[in-house]
């Protein structure tokens, strides 16, 4: 199930426009995909709302002006660097029946058996490119790092994930490791 997320098209762009649409709190932004691209404002606490329960990768329902809504997901972002605010959202327009690439953040779950030993904790990887249908998309992938000893490598071929998701990095490339480091 997706949330929905209210928005209005902008006949305005530019750096006047787009001002004008932040003093109103709300976020400028972008769909494309698979119909017309269209210029957007969208509520802030809205989006807000919707990322803080369903995360970054959330399949969210896109109603514009009253109208139709479209099935989206969040492509792209800004935020502002010091305050925690919206800049742009770019949208991304999805056929429910087609599969996306997407990024996933990898979450390391614990600590490991070889950190409790001394050891250092690497993650090599901190996202991964996953493709699968919009509704299958995780909101994280996490990885369980209590049994994971001094000097192991976790590599993409050892997470367990469903059928519906094809990870797209090479099979041999490395996630995490825990080391001891070495003294000079």
């Amino acid at each position: 199930m997706s949330d929905v997320l209210s928005g209005k098209v902008r006949e305005q762009t530019g750096k006047v426009a787009t001002k004008a649409v932040r003093r109103k709190d709300e976020i400028p932004a972008v769909l494309y995909g698979l119909k017309d691209n269209l210029s957007l404002s969208i509520c802030s606490k809205n989006l807000d709302t919707i990322l803080s329960s369903k995360g970054r990768n959330a399949l969210i329902d896109l109603d514009l002006d009253g109208g139709k809504q479209r099935k989206v997901i969040i492509k792209e972002y800004q935020s502002h660097p010091l305050r925690e605010t919206w800049v742009h959202v770019d949208f991304l327009e999805v056929d429910v029946t087609k599969a996306v690439k997407v990024s996933v953040v990898v979450n390391l779950i614990g600590k490991s058996a070889g950190e409790k030993q001394g050891g250092l904790v690497n993650q090599v990887t901190k996202s991964l490119h996953v493709e699968c249908l919009p509704d299958d998309i995780p909101e994280s992938i996490d990885i369980d790092m209590t049994p994971v000893e001094l000097g192991q490598v976790i590599h993409m071929s050892d997470l367990s994930l469903s059928d519906k998701i094809k990870v797209l990095h090479r099979p041999t490339e490395a996630i995490v490791s825990v080391y001891l480091e070495k003294v000079k």
